[in-house]
């Protein structure tokens, strides 16, 4: 049922609320993440000096974070229940909308802010499906940790004009200090659901929700910029060497100004001739303690974001281990991105299935058992995966065609590709088998006597002899 215009009020209203108070967690996540904000004191008159190594300061390791998983999770198929090939949803729903590459901003989105949407909607020749940021989209639930669908949602378009969905319509309105005012005619929509999909980082905390993975992290982000900042300045002002002489004559000019004693240079050499002149330096200041700072907060992320400490490239203890011992330090970012997999999968099952609805495919609709397939980006060598793979073939009897998608970077081009060229293979092995078992007839039935009759070519003649009788 259409909502009335003191409806679309009234829920426009609370949308907009919601909006406003979700702004003030996720504006700051995303200027962090752009590097906007360094949380280093600059006073009002500080020289430009100052500013430039406050600037320099940004050690930003959070646009890291995101990408580290962001880059592990990628949809290769969709495949329904029971079936070893992908859904015709594939073909006529993922690859027109190219969310081969636009899959990332969802996931991207999602890790940074801890939540991201998907809008489905009826389209020609396929349903139009749009990522969108939770900065973009605001979606209003009865149960925000149960309820697959919203019941409605609020989507930016342009400076004050919005779209709110509700399980019908979608309704162009303005928002302004004054109020929400209709910005044209509602249009229906026809899914019987908000056509919003939410894609969670987590289902950790069932009392606050979603986090994401930035939030956590700001805190240790600003040290990091503040010890970068100390460095600088250490390294700017006390990490030379400072000379010192006394017991030295200064000579004057004629209008008495002192005359620098040393034209310093490294091919001179200083000398004085008064006899109780010293010379001596102090000391520099040791930046150590500022890396070794730098190394423990990088650690302290790596160890929170589950991201293995080699890829911050932290100390110099991590290097010349063994496979073993690597294996050992991404096992907590591989657990990660499983359980990212399993999140994000149902996400994008119930994407498809609401492009199944706008099609008005009821079967793939109604199907909750369809399987979304990952591409397998853990780093092993080819040899590694070649050998374990043939010997799950070899000793285990699984089919060799049902190990191909679990090649690393295979991708179903590749696989579609195979088993086109497999069959191709089979069907030429079954036609020489055939004529081999046809050579002893002819043979038998023809003249004996030459040897050139002797092999494939003559059972190829007599195939060739039959077909044409």
């Amino acid at each position: 049922m259409a909502l009335s215009r003191a409806a679309l009020t009234e829920v426009a209203v609370a949308l907009h609320q919601a909006r406003q108070a979700e702004a003030g967690r996720l504006d700051p996540i995303h200027a962090a993440v752009r590097g906007s904000i360094s949380g280093i004191y600059v006073p009002r008159k500080a020289t430009q000096e100052y500013r430039n190594l406050v600037d320099q300061a940004r050690f930003n390791v959070l646009p890291l974070v995101v990408s580290q998983l962001a880059q592990a999770l990628y949809v290769d198929g969709y495949r329904s229940s029971g079936e070893v090939e992908n859904s015709p949803l594939w073909d006529t729903v993922w690859q027109p909308n190219r969310l081969d590459a636009r899959q990332a901003g969802l996931y991207r989105a999602a890790i940074q802010y801890g939540t991201s949407y998907a809008r489905v909607l009826p389209g020609a020749p396929a349903p139009q499906i749009t990522p969108l940021s939770p900065r973009r989209c605001t979606a209003l639930y009865e149960d925000p940790l149960t309820d697959e669908w919203p019941l409605y949602a609020l989507v930016h378009r342009s400076g004050d004009r919005y779209a709110i969905y509700d399980d019908e319509q979608a309704y162009p309105v303005r928002l302004s200090e004054s109020g929400p005012v209709l910005d044209g005619e509602a249009r229906t929509h026809g899914l019987g659901v908000c056509p919003i999909v939410r894609f969670v980082d987590g289902y950790g905390d069932l009392d606050e929700g979603p986090a994401g993975k930035i939030e956590p992290l700001l805190p240790v982000q600003r040290q990091l910029n503040q010890t970068t900042y100390s460095l600088l300045m250490a390294q700017q002002y006390s990490a030379f060497r400072q000379r010192w002489v006394t017991g030295m004559t200064i000579e004057e000019d004629a209008n008495g100004n002192p005359v620098e004693p040393f034209d310093v240079g490294v091919d001179r050499l200083l000398h004085a001739q008064d006899a109780d002149t010293r010379f001596g330096e102090f000391g520099q200041t040791d930046l150590k303690g500022y890396l070794d700072s730098r190394d423990k907060a990088l650690l302290y992320i790596s160890s929170a974001a589950q991201i293995p400490p080699h890829n911050l490239i932290v100390g110099s203890g991590i290097s010349n281990i063994s496979a073993e011992a690597l294996a050992a330090l991404e096992a907590g970012h591989r657990q990660d991105i499983a359980e990212h997999q399993t999140s994000f999968g149902e996400s994008i099952e119930q994407m498809l299935r609401l492009s199944a609805a706008a099609m008005g495919d009821a079967g793939a609709w109604a199907d909750t058992s369809a399987q979304v397939v990952w591409r397998d980006t853990t780093p092993r060598s080819i040899g590694q995966v070649a050998d374990a793979l043939g010997k799950l073939a070899q000793m285990l009897d699984v089919p060799p065609r049902a190990l191909w998608e679990r090649i690393p970077g295979v991708t179903q081009t590749d696989l579609e590709r195979w088993a086109a060229m497999a069959s191709e293979r089979d069907v030429m092995s079954e036609l020489a088998t055939m004529l081999a078992d046809d050579a002893p007839g002819v043979m038998d039935g023809g003249d004996s006597g030459g040897g050139a009759a002797d092999g494939p070519l003559s059972a190829a003649g007599a195939a060739a002899g039959r077909a044409d009788r």
